[in-house]
């Protein structure tokens, strides 16, 4: 789903083609028919944007007919553990969940553990709100002394996971999403009965997707669902499942796993804030949880410091903790390209990206590059971003004068992963 493998991965749809061949089915759920369709055994045709009604339902399927991995599902999620008392599901209170503030959002505190109270890596940090990129690392909340949550593993609580799940989820029958989705109810029973056929203790189904799920305005949405799915069906973490989202470059899943964003350091550490994180203790204390991995938060921070500046780091310098560098605000690249339209930023690198024609409004982006003092683009060939000031659109238009573009461009040649040492992080998300 979100794919067109066959076309934009043709490498790695060699191996999806020799599976077919020696027996597996390949179902692909797509409002297109494309060459990924042809080359599989069913093509499922969705309208634009229902992906999640979709994967509700087989959500709701998994549940109803009981074809869940029950022993996976209780040691393995946290499908038995009792949600707070608070709660209240979206049918409960008009359309949205329990937490609603129409200017600031949800307050998620009724969403935690029962008995637990939300702590910072509950996504309640400095910087925002509950975000994407904090779900790596997303809790429940922590009790006092670090026990774990309540539980019922018989799954039969009205307020553990798994209950509220399949009350949430009951709304997505086959007929629903044949309405919504506008394929038939016979394909959508047909591709949820074979994931489930195909799960289980002895095997597994793995889903693939591209950015025709990542880049929509509910992408992350799309995923969790996904894992849902995954999850209830034991398929995660298990030879042959798994989510694979297909990308274009070696390592753009690295991008978030070793980093190079500007928001988080390697294994999902967030990074310091000028303004909150005055010492190693006081970023620890703001961003570590009591309970899970994330207690852990010092440990892996001290353990990162040391990396980077080894025996330097030392208890008595607070790890060269003050060496890192400081958010003062949201440094995506959306709000940088406005600050070059504005003026504020004078200067911008451009690596393993192309705005010209690769970010959303190319017009835009080409007429804030147009207004830096310089810029440099680092790649294999002369791409768009580094010849916008002699070859693009508004070139053309006469709208943008090379003569008038005051941008100093310095391009300068790379070298691509094979040629050069390092690390990546494949499809199946292993670090090499």
């Amino acid at each position: 789903m979100g794919s067109n493998m066959a076309e934009n991965h043709p490498v790695g749809f060699q191996y999806v083609v020799e599976a077919r061949l020696r027996g597996a089915k390949i179902m692909h759920v797509d409002p297109r028919f494309t060459r990924t369709s042809a080359m599989s055994n069913l093509h499922v045709p969705i309208r634009p944007g229902t992906d999640i009604a979709f994967l509700g339902g087989v959500i709701n399927y998994i549940l109803e007919n009981e074809r869940y991995f029950k022993d996976y599902v209780v040691r393995y999620t946290n499908a038995p553990v009792i949600i707070n008392e608070d709660f209240a599901d979206t049918e409960d209170t008009g359309g949205l969940f329990s937490g609603w503030d129409p200017e600031r959002g949800y307050d998620i505190s009724t969403w935690s553990y029962a008995g637990m109270e939300v702590s910072a890596a509950a996504g309640q940090r400095e910087q925002g709100g509950a975000t994407g990129e904090q779900a790596h690392y997303a809790h429940g909340g922590a009790l006092e002394h670090g026990q774990p949550p309540e539980r019922d593993e018989t799954l039969e609580h009205p307020r553990c996971v798994f209950q509220l799940l399949k009350k949430h989820y009951r709304r997505y029958t086959p007929e629903m999403i044949e309405k919504i989705c506008g394929c038939k109810k016979e394909q959508f029973l047909e591709v949820a009965e074979a994931l489930c056929e195909n799960s289980g203790r002895e095997r597994t189904s793995a889903v693939v997707y591209s950015v025709g799920w990542t880049q929509h305005t509910h992408g992350v949405q799309n995923i969790r669902a996904a894992s849902i799915i995954k999850l209830l069906l034991g398929n995660i973490g298990r030879p042959g499942g798994g989510i694979l989202a297909l990308r274009g470059h070696a390592s753009i899943q690295g991008s978030t796993d070793i980093p190079t964003l500007y928001n988080i350091l390697p294994g999902y550490i967030p990074m310091p804030n000028a303004h909150a994180h005055s010492n190693l203790d006081l970023f620890v204390e703001r961003n570590a949880s009591p309970t899970g991995y994330w207690g852990n938060m010092k440990a892996y921070t001290v353990s990162l410091l040391k990396a980077y500046w080894g025996e330097a780091a030392t208890q008595e310098n607070d790890f060269c903790f003050d060496y890192l560098p400081r958010l003062t605000g949201d440094h995506s690249i959306n709000p940088a390209i406005m600050g070059m339209v504005d003026g504020r930023v004078k200067g911008f690198f451009v690596m393993g990206e192309n705005p010209a024609v690769g970010s959303a409004n190319g017009r835009l982006q080409r007429l804030a590059l147009a207004n830096l003092e310089w810029l440099v683009v680092r790649d294999m060939t002369e791409i768009e971003t580094a010849a916008f000031w002699y070859d693009s659109p508004e070139i053309e238009t006469g709208e943008l004068k090379p003569e008038d573009i005051a941008t100093e461009v310095f391009f300068l040649p790379a070298a691509s992963h094979v040629e050069k040492k390092g690390c990546f992080t494949n499809t199946q998300r292993l670090l090499q």
